[in-house]
């Protein structure tokens, strides 16, 4: 008898904890068939994308070879997906050789995630997009510490020893801070003033995570202060060319590094599947993650819409709620297979968590209608309690 194939497309946040989540579910056999689990990514890694600022602050790894997260029960195929026969129920994709390979399924579960916005080349700057973009950014501010210790003109050594972070959403907070603190660090080890470091933080808005209370928001402003990042709201960057920033409001200012964090976008993928997207690329499904008018095809994460048809909100960009889709998903898999009810999706809690550097970070979420927040220490405890279990890291 044929194995019962349940593919899980992509090895980011959503994608792991699905295959997981479907392991749990379905168990070893389907209907008295032995069932075969395969993770495809075009990486051999899982990449631990929200903490790309990382890199740029210090030399750290930030990937895990997928075949280490799953060594047992679980094939991974390195490939690209290129298109799907829902009718067949046949998934086809390039292999790691650039060479066409096809491979039927039982179920599917597209989780193709996210890529972060690019800056256009004319706007200059670097977008912290990559792993390589981040050791280039700290390529460029370890080396303007060090010109800056021989730079006898003081203008031109303050804007060596000046970084912008355009993009003041939680990637842009954390890498703000992250900078500040191992510029800093960096600096003192060169002999340099710790104090004449300038980290601003470029926030087109009128505060900080919008979405969230005023009084965290001022916390949270309070505590990247003392992390040395200066916060200049209303402040939307335009271009940087020549160590020089412009700003939409006509400001200009020296820079030695301009660091951009604009957020993500779907997977570009999705729309060559001939699936049903919408106008912004993303997935369309049901209440249950259900690919519309498909099959036995699921998707989770960044690259689907999903609605909580109770409420009406619609499921942000990150792996909190790509996480708790991917639990949500392994039981209504087993429904379906099953004929029985399934599940319908429920908004995650109201929660932000927000790292600061080492040993701190800033907590809020509602309970029973009052705010709770945590800093400092705790906070960044916390903080990393939520990076680990996304990449489902034992602590």
């Amino acid at each position: 008898m044929t194995p019962f194939t349940c593919i899980v497309v992509g090895g980011g946040y959503a994608g792991i904890h699905a295959l997981q989540a479907l392991r749990q579910s379905l168990g070893e056999q389907v209907k008295g068939r032995e069932v075969r689990f395969i993770l495809m990514d075009k990486q051999p890694h899982h990449l631990r994308k929200v903490l790309l600022f990382k890199p740029a602050a210090a030399d750290m790894n930030i990937t895990l070879p997928l075949k280490e997260l799953f060594s047992e029960g679980v094939e991974v195929i390195q490939g690209t997906v290129s298109a799907l026969e829902p009718t067949h129920r046949k998934l086809h994709y390039t292999d790691e050789d650039g060479a066409t390979q096809s491979i039927g399924y039982d179920v599917i579960v597209l989780a193709l995630g996210s890529v972060i916005r690019e800056a256009a080349p004319a706007q200059g700057g670097i977008t912290l997009s990559s792993i390589h973009a981040a050791a280039t950014i700290r390529k460029l501010w370890l080396a303007n510490l060090q010109q800056a210790v021989r730079e006898p003109n003081a203008a031109l050594r303050q804007r060596l020893l000046t970084l912008a972070v355009a993009g003041a959403g939680i990637s842009g907070i954390e890498t703000a801070a992250e900078l500040a603190h191992a510029i800093r660090a960096a600096a003192v080890g060169l002999g340099l003033n710790p104090a004449d470091v300038k980290v601003y933080l470029l926030n087109a808005q009128d505060t900080l995570l919008p979405n969230g209370p005023a009084k965290m928001a001022r916390k949270l402003e309070r505590s990247l202060a003392d992390c040395g990042v200066t916060v200049l709201h209303r402040k939307k960057a335009l271009h940087e060319q020549d160590g020089q920033l412009t700003l939409a409001d006509g400001d200009v200012i020296p820079v030695g590094v301009c660091v951009w964090t604009l957020g993500l976008l779907p997977n570009p993928i999705v729309r060559s599947l001939g699936l049903p997207v919408t106008p912004e690329g993303q997935l369309v499904v049901d209440a249950s993650y259900r690919v519309k008018g498909c099959s036995c095809i699921y998707s989770i994460g960044d690259c689907a819409r999903i609605v909580d048809p109770a409420s009406g909100q619609v499921d942000q960009m990150t792996c909190k709620e790509g996480n708790a889709q991917a639990a949500r998903l392994g039981k209504i898999v087993f429904a379906d297979l099953q004929g029985t009810a399934a599940p319908s999706h429920k908004s995650f809690m109201d929660f932000f968590c927000v790292g600061l550097g080492p040993n701190r970070g800033v907590v809020w979420t509602r309970y029973r209608g009052l705010d709770i927040i945590l800093t400092g220490k705790i906070g960044w405890k916390i903080r990393q309690l939520t990076w680990n279990m996304a990449s489902l890291i034992k602590s």
